[in-house]
């Protein structure tokens, strides 16, 4: 028998419009089923889509299997020969001007990843094709050598972000390397640079992060969004559970690696554990960290949305109109000094829980920094072995 399509459908709207509900989204229906190891359990339309398809039972078709109609979705990786290595961003509310991410998508499949509505300029879906159709930046470390050696790069030197649209340390990582490759080629220069992850896997890469971190060129960042391990495990269902990450930032910091907590986002009636967190990231070595207010843009609304009614029903409501609460009403806010933190009295009333705990535990709300002046621009020169295809697909062992 046929399933609903996972979201309502308005003949009366455009494509655009119904993939994008009251900021633009559709409504998402109750699934039927969840999909273990899955962050999200829709194949939403994005908003560039201009048609839309809505299954329904006429009754001619026959009853599927339950293997079949449970069977999950498979992780597959496609190459992509990119154009540029580095982002440049001139936003006033983020503290880093570029960044380089060696895959678009993230097996983590962390339901609320502000990532998610980007997969939509693939013209994939920003629901499940988000954790299971990656793109991997196969010629990214030699692109990344290339643009560094341009001698107008050098005259304006700043710490580069690793992983801020992705998760450079998703499991993939340990088979492709990519960002392996990429702090190769930046330990070779001497490039200042942080690095964003819930991945355990960075611990395998501090033969070279931890001497640069001794030359102020390094710092990691890990995200501990609760300690709750259930909360964790269907949220962030692909990443390691908190009790793992508390074990990174242990290993980074007696390395000598400084070592900051990200604690976003934060979601009203959810992971309410900030003070618990940062006591346990304090004594694990971590000296810094930082917090966002979860937001939702685009696809992201009714993902989530979904997400709360098939795991949360009963408070799904409430935090919903906690999050409309934040944001004047909506459920996103663009504006620039307000879509980190938000405003009003419950945005006031989580700064002051944070500020209070990072006072009690002696951390910083920032690092000491890292030095711009050690840089040495590589020489480049133009490889001829051949990349992957852009076409070649492989699947990663789920048990690796």
């Amino acid at each position: 028998m046929a399933h609903s399509s996972g979201y309502k459908q308005d003949k009366s709207k455009s494509a655009t419009q119904n993939a994008c509900g009251d900021d633009g989204l559709a409504v998402p229906l109750h699934p039927v089923y969840q999909f273990k190891g899955r962050g999200a359990n829709l194949h939403i339309a994005h908003r560039f889509s201009k048609d839309e398809r809505e299954v329904y039972d006429d009754g001619w078709q026959e009853a599927e299997s339950e293997d079949e109609r449970l069977a999950p979705p498979v992780t597959t990786v496609r190459y992509e020969q990119s154009k540029s290595a580095i982002f440049y961003n001139d936003s006033p509310d983020i503290p880093f001007d570029r960044s380089i991410n060696p895959y678009r998508g993230c097996e983590h499949g962390c339901i609320y990843c502000y990532a998610r509505p980007y997969h939509a300029y693939l013209d994939l879906s920003p629901g499940l094709d988000f954790e299971t159709q990656i793109i991997a930046r196969g010629n990214i470390a030699e692109l990344f050598r290339k643009e560094l050696a341009r001698p107008k790069y050098a005259e304006n030197v700043q710490p580069i972000a690793l992983g801020s649209m992705t998760d450079c340390y998703q499991p993939m990582e340990r088979k492709l390397k990519l960002t392996r490759q990429i702090i190769e080629v930046l330990h070779e220069t001497q490039h200042p640079f942080f690095l964003i992850t819930r991945g355990s896997a960075v611990e395998r890469d501090l033969d070279l992060i931890a001497p640069m971190a001794k030359a102020k060129l390094a710092e990691v960042c890990v995200t501990i969004t609760t300690l709750d391990r259930h909360l964790a495990r269907i949220m962030e269902p692909r990443a390691p559970t908190p009790q793992r990450r508390l074990q990174t930032v242990a290993a980074l910091a007696q390395a000598g690696v400084p070592v900051s907590v990200s604690i976003a986002p934060q979601i009203p009636f959810l992971n309410d554990d900030m003070e618990q967190v940062i006591q346990a990231a304090a004594q694990a070595g971590a000296t810094s960290a930082f917090y966002t207010i979860l937001r939702l843009s685009w696809e992201l609304k009714p993902l989530f949305e979904s997400w709360l009614q098939q795991h949360y029903p009963e408070r799904a409501q409430r935090i919903m109109d906690r999050i409309r609460d934040l944001r004047g009403g909506k459920t996103n806010d663009s504006r620039f000094g307000v879509r980190m933190h938000a405003e009003g009295i419950w945005a006031d009333l989580i700064r002051q829980r944070f500020y209070k705990a990072l006072r009690q535990h002696g951390m910083n709300l920032t690092s000491a920094g890292l030095d711009t002046t050690r840089f040495q621009p590589p020489v480049w020169v133009q490889k001829t072995a051949q990349m992957p295809s852009r076409h070649d697909v492989f699947q990663p062992d789920l048990f690796e």
